[in-house]
């Protein structure tokens, strides 16, 4: 017998071990993306000890060959131009097939000198970076290659084939595809971001999209009770053998019993967390109304009632031509819907003044939770007495 065992290679694992192996290594890779690269590199949520965040770039550069700078420019400038002609991967302009196959092809044309020279601040830039990942990016997945080989034999070329596969089909393909094309949102930010599942686990959280799009600085990617990411599993087990240390983990507010009064710690908390906001207000207010209209309606427009729950709180940005004949007639069939989709849209713009007049800010969030109230329609009013109770943890700063 050969040293090697050209089909179980040197060590001569059983057929369950080998697709144990190749689960470990990719589930690896998978955790040095979205760990190292999407949450540390791109989005500083997080600081990695040196040492671990050198790991993670050689296992980077064994099994994916790519550079640091490179791909957290890409990732930034996505997020800077998302949905739009500038953005290096959005399926809503290229389309979700085009996306899916070829998501790597588009990160190599997005990673250009002027990508790079914008967004990709503050990455690596020492000997390792220089000498071996920038100068030979394909020579570490060629050593990976041959360990496979040597390790596995001919089978090795298979688990080496999956490697090479994973990120771009999953991470490329799915996040940047799917999770901008198909899924459930959790909140509507002004992108076509969704989560696919609510159970982070084959991507390392990242199918958690829509929430990410929404705090994009946050360590941490699930939000709802029922979601779990493991990347964030990763992150926590990590900060306990202090190698890690979350830096932001969503937005920091407070809730008051019996508070009353609409202050500017009020305005900060409700700007901090107006995406949940918004959200409370699609559960509390649009969609237990459009339930009641839809009772009341007649046989041939309850069609168009059942879908006020998702087109009237739909980012304006993202509405479809379909979607807006829907909302229009909507609101023209309802004037309960109607004063409900305005009083969506004016808080919306109370939120757009956030980088204005601190005092003009104020009042127009009085403002529109009086003529919110004024309105008598009870679930706007139960809506507000929530808002009033939001205020600001002490000693934490507002920026």
């Amino acid at each position: 017998m050969n040293v090697i065992d050209w089909w179980y290679g040197a060590i001569g694992l059983s057929p369950w071990a080998i697709v144990a192996y190749t689960l470990a290594v990719t589930h690896g890779t998978i955790v040095a993306v979205t760990v190292y690269l999407h949450r540390h590199s791109a989005h500083r949520s997080l600081d990695l000890n040196p040492a671990l965040a050198m790991v993670f770039r050689v296992w980077l550069w064994l099994t994916t060959g790519m550079i640091t700078k490179e791909w957290t420019a890409v990732h930034r400038k996505h997020h800077a131009t998302t949905e739009t002609e500038d953005d290096p991967h959005s399926p809503q302009v290229h389309g979700l097939q085009e996306i899916f196959w070829k998501g790597t092809e588009y990160y190599r044309a997005g990673s250009t000198p002027e990508t790079l020279a914008k967004y990709g601040k503050g990455t690596p830039d020492d000997w390792f970076e220089r000498k071996v990942a920038v100068a030979h990016p394909f020579l570490g997945i060629g050593i990976m290659a041959m360990v496979d080989i040597a390790l596995f034999g001919s089978v090795g070329i298979i688990i080496w084939g999956i490697q090479m596969l994973w990120i771009p089909v999953l991470a490329a393909g799915v996040i940047n595809g799917v999770c901008h094309h198909t899924g459930y949102r959790n909140f509507e930010t002004a992108d076509a971001a969704t989560n696919i599942v609510p159970w982070g686990i084959l991507i390392g959280g990242e199918e958690l999209h829509n929430n990410h799009h929404t705090y994009p600085n946050s360590a941490k990617l699930s939000v709802k009770r029922w979601e779990f990411d493991i990347g964030w599993a990763w992150i926590r087990l990590f900060e306990l053998c202090g190698w890690a240390k979350a830096r932001s983990t969503g937005p920091v507010v407070t809730r008051v019993q019996g508070k009353a009064q609409i202050d500017m710690d009020t305005v900060w908390a409700a700007l901090n967390d107006r995406f949940r906001i918004m959200s409370r207000y699609a559960e509390s207010v649009v969609k237990p109304l459009a339930k009641q209209e839809v009772r009341r309606a007649d046989a041939s427009a309850r069609r168009l009632l059942r879908r006020a729950r998702s087109v009237l709180c739909r980012d304006d940005t993202i509405v479809r031509e379909r979607d807006r004949h829907d909302i229009n007639a909507i609101v023209e069939s309802s004037p309960i819907l109607k004063t409900i989709y305005e009083k969506r849209l004016e808080l919306n713009a109370v939120w757009a003044k956030r980088s204005g007049n601190g005092d003009d800010l104020l009042k127009a969030f009085r403002d529109w939770c009086a003529s919110a109230e004024e309105t008598g329609i009870q679930a706007l009013h139960d809506f507000v007495h929530e808002l009033k109770s939001y205020s600001m943890p002490l000693r934490v700063a507002t920026t």
